[in-house]
């Protein structure tokens, strides 16, 4: 559908502002449709991320400031999304032996069994199903280049 047509607007004032919007607004749809498919999981699309970071760093341990670098959303409250994943058991925390100021996060064997089930079912890469792998190569380039 055409962003002219999704959020009933004619006319832009020029195709950098109709760009932008269509960049809003897909990353919303986009948000959206990943979080209704973590709804079965009990989880949200933060808890994933960073579920999934820990992963990536296991059985090394991980700090929040580490996880706040890698998330995906910057605006996520990481400490506190590691508060619920550890009231659910996913996550563990415990005093860095080094430096008794840090927190060493960890995904425990029920986060790391969570996130298998998940692999199982979800696949995100429907959202981009319909683009070729040059369009999606593309694409990609073109996002990067809008963060240079």
């Amino acid at each position: 559908m055409k962003i002219e047509d999704a959020i009933k607007q004619p006319v832009f004032r020029d195709v950098h502002q109709k760009a932008l919007i269509n960049l809003v607004y897909t990353t919303g749809w986009v948000q959206q449709r990943n979080a209704n498919q973590f709804k079965d999981f009990g989880i949200t699309l933060p808890q994933f991320n960073i579920l999934r970071i820990l992963r990536g760093q296991h059985p090394k341990p991980a700090t929040v400031n580490l996880l706040i670098e890698r998330m995906l959303d910057k605006t996520s409250n990481a400490s506190r999304i590691v508060d619920k994943l550890e009231l659910k058991k996913l996550v563990t925390r415990t005093v860095c032996p080094s430096n008794r100021r840090a927190v060493d996060i960890c995904i425990t064997e029920a986060g790391l069994d969570l996130l298998s089930k998940i692999d199982k079912v979800i696949d995100l890469n429907p959202v981009l199903s319909n683009l070729t792998e040059a369009e999606a190569t593309l694409l990609s380039d073109l996002l990067d280049k809008i963060r240079d």
